[in-house]
Parts: structure tokens; sequence; C-alpha cells
């Protein structure tokens, strides 16, 4: 069976799932600022009761969403809350956790080197390395111009 361009983008959009924009955008919006404010208060309790420097607290801050983000991955929760909120939990720091976590789950089975040492940055191998390209760039141009 041949298919036009028209006739196939017709058939796609009859059987994809139709969603509210307005929704996805509340939901992102909500999700994602929860997350935040998770944060914020994981920097206000760490600096508070542990008596941490602001640099501190906030890395250990990004470490706990970061280890919250992996649990909810194995645990197979976040897939549940990303259905919901979409780019509101990738944006922040616990999407690129959930990122790496889940392909290493999903590929464990092949083992410890070609399944979860090679698959496990499959998603997020790239914003690594365009984030150190884009990073090193910035730094070069910073310093020509300072």
């Amino acid at each position: 069976m041949n298919l036009s361009q028209e006739q196939y983008a017709r058939m796609v959009q009859r059987v994809s799932p139709k969603s509210s924009l307005v929704k996805d955008c509340l939901c992102a919006f909500a999700v994602g600022g929860l997350i935040c404010v998770i944060g914020q208060l994981l920097t206000d309790t760490y600096q508070l009761t542990w008596g941490l420097s602001l640099p501190d607290a906030r890395c250990f801050t990004g470490i706990t969403l970061v280890a919250i983000s992996a649990l909810l991955t194995a645990l197979g929760l976040y897939d549940n809350i990303a259905r919901l909120a979409g780019a509101g939990t990738l944006v922040p720091i616990t999407g690129f956790a959930n990122a790496v976590v889940a392909p290493a789950i999903e590929f464990k089975t092949e083992g410890l080197v070609m399944g979860l040492g090679a698959k496990m940055f499959i998603i997020a191998g790239p914003v690594i390395v365009y984030g150190t390209v884009a990073a090193t760039l910035y730094g070069l141009i910073l310093y020509a111009f300072r």
C-alpha cells in the first residue's frame, strides 16, 4: 500500500491521542515548579539543620534530587510522573538522572559491560557531549573578551 505524505499525515492525526495544550502546560509548570520548590526546601534544610554554607547546601541538594530521581526511576514511578507532567520532569536535574538510569535498568540483562556500561549514556550522552562543547566554547569566548 503506497500512501502519499498527506494521506499518511491524516492517518497519524486520526489515531494520535488528543491532548490539551493548556492542560499539558499547566501540568508541566506545576510539576516542574514542585521539583524546584522541593529543591529549595532541601537547600534551606541543609543550611538550617546541618549548618552548611549556601554553595555546599546547593551541592547536597543536587545530589539528593538526583538520588531521588534515580530511585523513582528504579521503582518505575518516574515514568508515571513524566506521563502526567511532560516537560516539567525533563528540564530539572531530575530529568537528566532519569535519562541515565532508565537505559541502565533496561539493558542490565545484557551484562555489566555491553549492557549497563555501554547503554547507560545512550540518551544522556549527547547532552554531556554538546553541553561540554558549548561550555568550552562559551569559556573561550568569555576568556577572549576579558
